[in-house]
């Protein structure tokens, strides 16, 4: 048994022991707006249900470890005092992954992760089309844990109303727990979909990637790629080179191929292949074949 002292390690290194040791953790896909009206769209993990009666939500937007500055989403709610919180199923882990990228002060991460933006019904700031329970939320307070780099700042969000879409209700009107699907999140950058197990998602913290909105239109509009597999390629930093492209297909004879037989859809479900093996630059070279 390895016993440590909070006191003596590192914070980067504590919060990792936090995360990887306390999990599955829920997802609280927290939208807000700032005081000029624009979107933000964030995920948090530090998150879970506290209360029935009054219908009680609890997440925490940390400090940055890093640099101990604060998020958007924490500077949202502070001033406008309003929230949605999206539950996150398998079918947008991808996008709502990308959203969790540290863009520009004021740039939607709904238009960069490519979800869509349902106006709510108490509450200013959108749900989130995709998701499958969306609950708008008033904040009713908020408690800050530290001030130094890694300390949490509890968000009290009381629900005011809540959204299901019915493709995830029982025959009885309740939610089917093997419909709805849910993801959580673990240590590092592991995840688990609560009915078939763990899987892994690359965090896009180190760089930005182009999102969804920058993808090419013949890839944004494919009847064959999800949601999932656009997150998954809009998380790229820029799009391949030509002598890339090339390259891959000297490799790859069979694909050149597909591009003589100018079959955009053999190709799609080519790169929808790759994408389900996590082999993302791959896919993005097959995809290029058409443009």
């Amino acid at each position: 048994m390895v016993s440590l002292s909070p006191s003596k390690l590192p914070i980067p290194e504590l919060h990792s022991y936090l995360l990887g040791a306390v999990g599955p953790r829920p997802i609280a896909f927290a939208s807000t707006i700032d005081e000029e009206g624009r979107p933000n769209l964030s995920p948090f993990s530090f998150f879970n249900v506290f209360s029935a009666n009054p219908p009680i939500l609890i997440f925490s937007p940390a400090r940055r470890v890093r640099d101990n500055t604060t998020k958007h989403t924490l500077e949202n709610v502070l001033k406008t005092k309003e929230v949605v919180i999206n539950v996150v199923d398998f079918n947008m882990v991808q996008q709502m992954s990308l959203a969790s990228t540290e863009y520009e002060e004021g740039e939607n991460e709904f238009v960069k992760a490519g979800l869509s933006m349902v106006a709510s019904e108490e509450v200013k700031p959108f749900r989130v089309g995709e998701s499958p329970v969306q609950f708008e939320c008033r904040v009713i307070k908020v408690e800050p844990l530290g001030e130094g780099g890694g300390a949490g700042n509890l968000v009290f969000a009381e629900v005011v109303r809540l959204h299901l879409k019915k493709n995830i209700l029982d025959a009885d009107g309740g939610i089917d727990q093997h419909k709805i699907d849910q993801v959580a999140r673990m240590g590092g950058n592991w995840y688990t979909r609560a009915n078939m197990g763990m899987f892994e998602v690359p965090k896009p913290i180190r760089s930005k990637g182009m999102g969804v909105d920058k993808l090419p239109d013949h890839i944004r509009n494919s009847t064959i790629l999800s949601g999932n597999d656009l997150g998954m390629l809009g998380n790229v930093e820029a799009m391949p080179s030509e002598q890339e492209i090339e390259a891959f297909i000297v490799e790859n004879p069979g694909i050149r191929d597909l591009n003589k037989q100018n079959k955009g859809e053999l190709i799609h479900k080519k790169a929808k292949e790759y994408l389900m093996k996590n082999e993302v630059s791959s896919a993005w070279k097959v995809l290029m074949l058409t443009q």
